[in-house]
Parts: structure tokens; C-alpha cells; sequence
């Protein structure tokens, strides 16, 4: 996206704006202060992040709270071969399963929003990537204060865990009633 933004910058008044799965206000999965998807290049995040549109963040605040627990690995599980063949084997690559807890899926929140947007609570804010510090390059820095400036992202805050995963387990289960023999 920043390379499109450098090549046409028209680009950012054609797009109504552009909604990523990246950051976190509050701590990192990358380093301490940074997470990876903007830790990866923050450079490039720092362009997007300053393009003049508005950015839809949903960060590891909110994707944390997506966790496979035990009970949604039972309805992926009834799912059949979808299920078992690869959605458990897919989740179960990274991490262990139990009643309470099991490994998030971030990516699926991002997608989760677009299909319906009350899923993620947003919260307006300016957010501005650390380029340069020893610590801290690729932290998303957001201020929901403000300061005087106009908002330049919509940073995503909570989930609704349970709507969360009936969307989600709801179209897995279409896609599932559609491979079964």
C-alpha cells in the first residue's frame, strides 16, 4: 500500500480508506512495543499511516481476544473434513487448545470487521509508527486524546468474541457443506 500510495498518490482520495490488520496501543508480539505485520516494515507503515486518509487498525488488542478455545474446536471439529483436515490442524500448529484459552486467529478479525462492522469497537485516534528507535521501531504510538490533531486512523479496541466466532464458524460451516461427498 505505500508503494501505491508513492507511485498515484490520488489513490488516497479514490479509497473511502483502508482497513489493516496490524499494531496494538498497547504492547507488541514482534518486540515489546511492536507488532509484526508493522514491525515488519515501518517505513512503509509510516506512509500509510500518513497517506491522509483514515486507517482502520485492528491490532492485537482486539485480535488477542479471538482465542480457539475448546469449544470452538468442537464445532470446527463437526465440521468434517474441513474441520478435522484442516482448520484444527491449522489452529493446533499454533498452540494448545483448552477450555479457556488456545491460540488467537488475528487474520480472520480483520476480515470478520469488513463483513460486519459492529464486531470491533473503534475508537478514533492519530497514530503515528516509530521509525527509528532502538526499542520501539514499529510501534503503532496512538493518542485517542487527540492533542489538537484530526484523527487519521479508527483503532479497534474489543471484540464481541461470541458474534466473533458465530460469523466465522457460520460461513466455515458453508464452505463445509460444500466440499462433503
Amino acid at each position: 500500500m505505500a508503494l501505491a500510495v508513492l507511485r498515484e498518490p490520488a489513490i488516497v482520495g479514490w479509497a473511502r480508506g483502508l482497513t489493516i490488520l496490524g499494531g496494538s496501543y498497547t504492547r507488541g508480539n514482534f518486540s515489546p512495543a511492536a507488532e509484526f505485520n508493522i514491525a515488519a516494515d515501518p517505513e512503509a507503515a509510516a506512509v500509510v499511516f500518513g497517506a491522509g486518509w483514515t486507517v482502520t487498525m485492528i491490532g492485537l488488542d482486539v485480535s488477542r481476544g479471538a482465542v480457539t478455545t475448546r469449544a470452538v474446536a468442537e464445532r470446527m471439529a463437526a465440521m468434517g473434513r474441513l474441520g478435522t483436515d484442516l482448520l484444527l490442524p491449522c489452529v493446533r500448529f499454533y498452540g494448545m487448545i483448552t477450555a479457556e484459552d488456545g491460540p488467537a486467529i488475528h487474520d480472520a478479525c480483520a476480515i470478520a470487521h469488513l463483513i460486519d462492522p459492529s464486531l470491533i469497537t473503534l475508537e478514533p485516534a492519530v497514530v503515528d509508527v516509530e521509525t527509528a528507535g532502538r526499542f520501539t521501531a514499529g510501534m503503532t504510538v496512538t493518542d485517542f486524546a487527540l492533542r489538537g490533531r484530526a484523527p487519521n486512523a479508527l483503532v479497534g479496541t474489543s471484540l464481541d468474541v461470541g458474534r466473533f466466532w458465530d460469523l466465522l464458524l457460520t460461513v466455515y460451516a458453508r464452505v463445509a457443506e460444500s466440499i462433503e461427498p
